[in-house]
């Protein structure tokens, strides 16, 4: 269910955004031009992928000169208009809160969410490559920029290693 609140928010919602941000689970939110996308923490099952493609990325990343993170970071230039990505590979020189740009964004898929809607944010941002990892479908969906569009791949043109070859090495749960 989305809920869009024009005017000056109430004081029942403010105090809900305070409550999240003392607890911590606003760390996913985003802002996508400057409207609030409040994201609910992710699954046992989200995490446990989370931590296999941390070490499945790792190698072939290092081998291509790419600095891998997984975890989430702040993909924008404020907090006005930032996606938060479960991951990436980062180019030297990759630091701060506000990063413009990632060499790849990986997405893990949960009910509802909105990882393709990200698409051309991410095309705006020239992130050339978005890896998005499906558990309920146990699909891997490597897509690289071109054009401004995203276009499936076989295989990664940054690193050496493709879906098909990542979806078997998966442990799904």
């Amino acid at each position: 269910m989305a809920t869009l609140v024009l005017g000056t928010p109430p004081p029942e919602l403010e105090a809900l955004l305070e409550r999240r941000r003392q607890a911590g689970v606003d760390r996913l939110d985003e802002v996508w031009q400057g409207v609030l996308h409040m994201v609910p923490g992710p699954s046992f099952e989200h995490a446990r992928i989370t931590q296999q493609l941390a070490v499945l990325l790792d190698g072939p990343a290092r081998t291509a000169g790419l600095l891998p993170a997984m975890g989430e970071f702040n993909l924008g230039e404020s907090e006005h208009d930032f996606r938060v990505p479960d991951g990436g590979l980062h180019r030297p020189g990759a630091a701060g809160v506000w990063l413009k740009t990632a060499a790849v964004v990986v997405e893990i898929l949960s009910p509802a969410d909105e990882s393709w809607q990200k698409l051309p944010f991410y095309a705006e941002h020239h992130v050339d490559e978005v890896l998005l990892v499906d558990p309920a479908e146990r699909t891997v969906t490597w897509l690289a920029l071109h054009d401004g569009q995203y276009e499936p791949v076989k295989a990664s043109r940054l690193i050496e290693l493709g879906p098909a070859e990542l979806a078997e090495q998966l442990d799904w749960p």
